[in-house]
């Protein structure tokens, strides 16, 4: 009998809406930051409903190993990918939230039950539910300590688990497990070419935003209690949604007024309007993005921000020496597409959807991009290479590979970098992970030129 669940139309029930969301990227690999954005505005989901949602989500996302753990002892027989994903959910509430009564989670689902299946599954979900009510799910301190354990409860893969741990030690890569789990911080950049730090704080606070500032970039906004991004402040153009490690790559970069600076892989356009605000809008921006729909985004953001030394174009960031002459730059960043190992928090699918192979494809993609930078450089610029993972073959091990193919590239100390408390840098390169100070994991290096 078809057991395939009916077509997903929204009734008002965020639980049916939250199943939806984590079928879509169970299903067709879908960014869930970007699904669950996509749902709010789709449906008009009020703000009452919009903290449940985002929670059921993320936290059945982030959770999804430890809790198919817990269910395994219940589950007998096979079950359809969206009956797994709605006792996932359930779960989850019962497990990890406090605020909502088992029974009610119990009721919601088997009602989502009956409206998606046939009249078998109900009951079933229902049993399931009720048996974990009555028993209780197993410890997790019945496993042995060790790569297995903290994969199951911090629910990433073991494979992760162990290149964390030889690459950065048992501890660091256990914590940074669990910090991947917790939600990040919402953080904004204040628009130094339109105010002040302090005028945008005194803004933010005569809505009612509670914030502080940042932990190591001065121009970062930490918001305690709501999201500015329906402010007048944002409105106005004087801040920009974005993570404070994001922040770091163009304070490295060091640019200066009037400079001509090119952005290799530039959307959605949080660094390439950093960069424009670092100029106080002088000077030339060339912001590029193979994705040529990216670009109204980009353009969006420096309209908004009163920006207007920004071009956006479209095309292979690879290719560009087609396009401008050899030694063009005082500045190039290169924020390379990379694993997002760093981003977790804000995307916890990826850790399910990446493998090891991946890197190899995006080690030569990084590759490329830098030689292509080196020869658009000017002899005394400084080109920034940037990534959003902690993943050392696609950050030192990048590094190292760049500086062997081009004896005369050189690596040169971050500078502007070094005067922040808070960051470990380390043989003139970052690398930021996530449990550091709040900020996604990042890293950082900046080259030049031989003289």
């Amino acid at each position: 009998m078809n057991t395939r669940p009916k077509k997903k139309i929204w009734n008002g029930n965020v639980r049916d809406a939250a199943l939806s969301i984590l079928m879509e990227i169970n299903n067709n690999q879908a960014y869930s930051n970007l699904l669950l954005h996509r749902t709010i505005e789709k449906y008009g989901i009020e703000t009452k409903d919009r903290g449940l949602l985002t929670e059921l989500t993320y936290g059945t996302l982030q959770h999804r190993m430890a809790l198919d753990y817990y269910l395994e002892p219940f589950v007998r027989g096979k079950l359809d990918g969206w009956v797994r994903e709605l006792l996932r959910m359930s779960l989850y509430q019962i497990v990890y939230l406090t605020k909502i009564p088992p029974h009610a989670v119990v009721h919601e689902a088997v009602e989502i039950a009956k409206r998606r299946g046939h009249k078998r599954i109900a009951p079933t979900v229902n049993g399931i539910l009720r048996s974990v009510l009555r028993k209780g799910v197993r410890s997790l301190d019945d496993m042995a300590d060790g790569i297995a354990k903290t994969a199951i409860e911090t629910s990433h893969p073991e494979w992760l688990i162990k290149r964390w741990s030889e690459q950065f030690g048992v501890e660091e890569a256990t914590i940074m497990a669990h910090e991947n789990n917790n939600p990040p911080a919402m953080t904004v950049r204040v628009n130094t070419s339109k105010a002040t730090v302090a005028e945008v704080i005194a803004s933010l606070e005569s809505e009612g935003i509670e914030v502080r500032v940042g932990e190591v970039v001065p121009e970062c906004i930490i918001s305690i209690n709501s999201n500015p991004a329906s402010t007048a402040a944002y409105k106005k153009g004087l801040i920009t949604i974005q993570d404070e490690s994001s922040m770091l790559p163009v304070l490295a970069l060091d640019v200066l007024p009037g400079m001509k600076v090119l952005d290799m892989c530039a959307a959605p356009g949080g660094k390439t309007t950093h960069i424009a605000e670092k100029m106080n809008n002088t000077g030339e921006v060339f912001a590029h993005d193979i994705h040529e729909h990216k670009l109204a985004l980009i353009e969006s953001n420096a309209t908004r921000l009163g920006l207007t030394s920004i071009q956006a174009k479209s095309g292979d960031s690879r290719k560009l020496t087609e396009l401008y002459a050899t030694a063009s730059f005082d500045r190039i960043l290169v924020d390379a597409p990379c694993s997002g190992l760093g981003v977790i928090r804000r995307k916890p699918e990826i850790k399910y959807n990446k493998t090891e192979a991946d890197f190899t494809g995006l080690t030569k993609i990084q590759s490329d991009l830098l030689d292509t930078a080196r020869e658009l450089i000017k002899p005394d610029g400084i080109i920034v290479y940037s990534t959003c993972t902690v993943e050392y073959t696609e950050n030192r091990g990048m590094v190292e590979q760049f500086l062997a193919r081009h004896e005369d590239m050189e690596k040169i100390p971050l500078a502007q970098l070094e005067k922040l408390d808070k960051l470990a840098i380390e043989n003139d390169t970052l690398q930021v992970l996530p449990q550091h100070f709040g900020g996604d994991g990042f890293f950082v290096a900046a080259f030049r030129k031989k003289h």
